[in-house]
């Protein structure tokens, strides 16, 4: 959705007009930054930001990384984004390319700038085939893309680098409105007199857009110094007074730092100008949730965006092509930004009417559209975070730290666990400590409200409903026992399979899909978001399998050879299991009281 219908939608929905943000991110220079700033990101998103935006960097040096965030945010994280573009060095092919992208990954909003100056230069200059000024890419996305976008442009409260606040800086501004642009993102600033006053101005000139101030939090007091004197704006005497009493003390800064702020913030959002507040990142978490949270713009009780937010018990996708997409296999429950990768060709034929479609089509993908790593870990982090296993009991270990909340994630799960599990948590637990290493797992549920914050998932005053279902390796030698245990009138459906596609099942079909969470809502037909289907299992078998043995060469290449044997083992000597309760009424848990019969 465009920014400015949103911020709209929200003024019109709210009755107490509750004010909302976004973030900014700039783009990372290393491959194990992109991967902390989209964990970041997917943290960030937990606080509901009307949208975020991507840098573009001057010269669009890192042009390609843009796009791929945007795209990712867009498609995997399910964040409405804002992209960058500058004017800097690019010309109009460039500008076609990265307007293009941004098309077809879903965004609908960009951030029409001029642009810095290069630093290898520190002077700007129109490049040949490009744009003078920001007006000229404004009017050019207007011409090409009609409306689809929504433009934002820059203003400059206290003036810019190259000229005086003045009326005439705030008639450039107006003349990127008559362009075409729907809102206006500021400097950053301190002095909210000189903001407020500011916002009288343009409001006189006669531009009604809304105007978002960009607000940029106090970490350290040279980070404050810095970026005031680069933007050339004016600090008041108590930003002054209180910061430079504890100026020695990074940890008084920052409480300090977010106390004006608050009260700064407090002051634009009272003045009447302004409803909404951009925070600049700089790719930190603490600093901006910290001003937010004492503004009370956290607040978790209000189900204003709810419907926005958990549409799916997975994160619903924003791209274009996916956003009637109502089911995936669960196997990928814990590693969405493969499984985005994977089915990032399906056209409507794979999504008929937002359902799973023909998962034997070609179009489900190949590893080779997630790249070169599946782990996206660099090997010097995978070490720190998972250090070089030894024996199996290592490899159970490292769950159970999973488990315990003692790490984040795992070389097959990217995402942090969540308290749906805490009902089955001690048998999970049970089971890693006696050597089933379990991978996926969700308990039963029998009605629960939609609205509950662990389980709850659709529209509201609706009953959503799970089997228990469980993924996990088992050594081949124990298959039979397993079998024994499972078959014979039980309520339990499975799928096992070793890195040879050697395949047992008690599916009385194995052809169709078996759904383990559905949801029944007032006027609307049943929801069925997650399943268990044989052919996409082994697309996930191959992937999981080769997420051990590119594992184990990273262990290889820093020098732990015992490890990477370790896993070549597993790989060898392991099926890869899912097992699935259909008795969701009854009380008890019948998977793990086969499986305990195994050790």
């Amino acid at each position: 959705m465009r920014v400015s219908e949103k911020l709209q939608k929200n003024l019109e929905s709210n009755e107490k007009s509750k004010p909302t943000f976004s973030f900014e991110f700039f783009v990372p220079k290393t491959s194990q930054g992109v991967q902390n700033l989209y964990d970041r990101m997917d943290r960030m998103y937990q606080t509901r930001p009307q949208f975020i935006d991507i840098t573009w960097n001057a010269g669009g040096k890192l042009s390609q990384l843009s796009t791929d965030l945007v795209s990712t945010s867009q498609s995997v994280l399910g964040l409405e984004t804002c992209m960058h573009l500058t004017c800097t060095n690019m010309p109009v092919e460039l500008i076609d390319d990265a307007l293009a992208k941004a098309y077809e990954s879903g965004c609908q909003n960009i951030l029409a700038l001029r642009g810095d100056a290069p630093s290898t230069t520190g002077e700007w200059k129109q490049c040949e085939g490009g744009f003078a000024y920001a007006k000229d890419l404004v009017s050019y996305i207007r011409k090409k893309y009609g409306d689809h976008f929504d433009i934002g442009v820059a203003g400059y409260p206290e003036g810019h680098p190259e000229e005086e606040a003045s009326p005439q800086l705030i008639q450039f501004l107006k003349e990127k409105i008559d362009a075409g642009a729907n809102f206006i993102i500021t400097q950053m600033f301190y002095d909210a007199d000189i903001f407020i006053d500011w916002c009288r101005q343009v409001r006189e000139a006669g531009i009604e857009v809304p105007i978002i101030p960009g607000i940029m939090p106090i970490t350290t007091y040279a980070a404050f110094l810095r970026r005031a004197s680069w933007c050339q704006i004016h600090v008041p005497d108590e930003f002054m007074a209180a910061l430079d009493a504890v100026k020695e003390d990074d940890q008084a800064v920052r409480e300090v730092g977010t106390q004006l702020l608050t009260g700064m913030c407090q002051r634009l959002l009272d003045s009447g100008y302004v409803t909404h507040l951009h925070m600049y990142t700089m790719n930190l978490e603490k600093a901006s949730i910290m001003i937010l949270d004492r503004l009370g713009l956290l607040t978790e009780d209000e189900d204003i965006f709810r419907d926005d937010v958990v549409p799916m018990p997975w994160r619903k996708s924003l791209h274009p092509q996916r956003r009637n997409e109502s089911v995936r296999p669960i196997f990928w429950q814990k590693r969405p930004y493969s499984y985005v990768a994977r089915t990032s060709q399906w056209s409507a034929d794979e999504f008929p009417n937002g359902r799973f479609g023909d998962s034997s089509s070609p179009a489900f993908g190949d590893l080779d559209l997630l790249g070169s790593a599946l782990i996206r870990q660099s090997p010097q982090r995978a070490v720190e975070l998972w250090s070089a296993p030894k024996a199996f009991s290592d490899l159970t270990g490292l769950v159970v730290a999973y488990l315990q909340g003692n790490t984040k994630c795992l070389p097959w799960c990217d995402v942090a666990l969540n308290h749906e599990v805490d009902s089955i948590l001690p048998q999970l637990l049970e089971l890693n400590q006696n050597g089933i290493l379990t991978l996926n797992s969700q308990p039963r549920v029998n009605g629960s409200n939609s609205g509950d914050k662990v389980i709850g998932w659709g529209p509201s005053n609706g009953y959503v409903f799970q089997k228990e279902y469980l993924e996990f390796l088992l050594p081949k030698d124990k298959l039979s026992t397993f079998v024994n245990l499972v078959e014979g009138g039980s309520t339990l459906t499975y799928f096992a399979v070793d890195a040879t596609d050697k395949l047992y099942s008690n599916h009385p079909d194995d052809t169709a899909a078996n759904a383990v969470t559905w949801g029944i809502f007032p006027g609307r037909e049943v929801l069925q978001p997650t399943i268990v289907e044989k052919v996409s299992f082994l697309a996930w078998k191959e992937e999981f399998f080769q997420i051990l043995e590119e594992w184990g060469s990273i262990l290889g290449e820093q020098g732990h050879s015992e490890s990477a044997e370790l896993l070549k083992s597993v790989i060898q000597n392991y099926t890869l299991v899912n097992i699935v309760d259909n008795d969701f009424v009854t009380e008890g848990d019948r998977i793990y009281d086969r499986l305990r019969h195994l050790y």
